[in-house]
């Protein structure tokens, strides 16, 4: 009775019915790169001022990434997952103390080399490190005013009618929209991608594999029943997304994505409204 008490009380082991992975992100990123390679198959244009939207931003890390490289005007990163929210905000006040003490060294080796000499913070007159402490205020302001989160269910919520997005990410979603919502759920999640942009707005896809969903079917009940009735397999997302959903077209950005692990290393394409 007793080892079947101690057995009982053991942690199981978590199912992450929706993709919700703690540290997803760690699973995209080589064990010699910094930072995450699509960044580099990223076009500025397609976020520098724009007003953009990641579905399914999970712990937020490249929406702020994406925000801090690109400079959007705003990104709003949603998940289904309020946990996952909650590990985003925590990232983007991390990251906010970071880009704080890295403009405030900035700022003043930029006063030792102006001044030539290598005066300590305490000896700088109070002119200069109220300068300083603005341009770090400003910094910081910056990257909160650009990035927010927030707990959605993107396929079932509803969007405010007025609200428009010159760029939506929906990196590696579609597979777990798939599966918990099937086809009907995949076609909403594109309508309303479609709606919610503006005239030339883009769609930055990145598509799991068929084959990856055999791997993720089982996790619940409903997954493993729509997996069974899945018709819209990825191949076919190109062509309902232009010809069906109303795409113009569609180009592949992933010419020369490197440093993915295995399973990550996936087409990005761009689809443009």
């Amino acid at each position: 009775m007793e080892q079947q008490h101690q057995h009982s009380k053991r942690k199981r082991k978590p199912v992450f019915v929706f993709g919700n992975y703690k540290n997803y992100y760690g699973y995209r990123i080589g064990q010699d790169l910094q930072e995450d390679p699509r960044l580099n198959v990223f076009k500025k244009e397609l976020f520098e001022d724009k007003e953009c939207l990641d579905i399914g931003c999970n712990s937020g890390i490249i929406t702020i990434l994406i925000a801090q490289k690109f400079h959007c005007r705003s990104i709003l990163g949603i998940d289904i997952d309020s946990d996952r929210i909650e590990d985003a905000n925590w990232h983007l006040k991390k990251f906010e103390r970071a880009a704080k003490t890295h403009a405030k060294a900035s700022k003043l080796e930029v006063s030792r080399s102006e001044n030539g000499s290598e005066q300590s913070v305490a000896a700088l007159p109070n002119e200069e490190m109220m300068e300083i402490s603005r341009d770090c205020s400003s910094t910081e302001t910056n990257l909160f005013h650009m990035v927010s989160f927030q707990q959605e269910n993107f396929v079932q919520s509803r969007c405010p009618p007025e609200k428009k997005y010159d760029t939506i990410l929906c990196l590696s979603v579609t597979k777990w929209v798939h599966l918990n919502w099937g086809d009907d759920g995949l076609i909403t999640l594109f309508s309303k991608i479609w709606r919610l942009l503006r005239p030339g707005g883009v769609l930055v896809l990145e598509p799991q594999p068929w084959k990856s969903y055999e791997n993720n079917r089982l996790v619940s009940e409903t997954t493993a029943m729509n997996y069974r009735s899945i018709l819209f397999r990825p191949a076919k997302f190109q062509e309902i997304l232009l010809d069906k959903i109303g795409f113009r077209k569609v180009e592949d950005i992933t010419s020369h994505l490197s440093g993915s692990k295995a399973g990550f290393n996936r087409p990005i394409l761009v689809f443009h409204k």
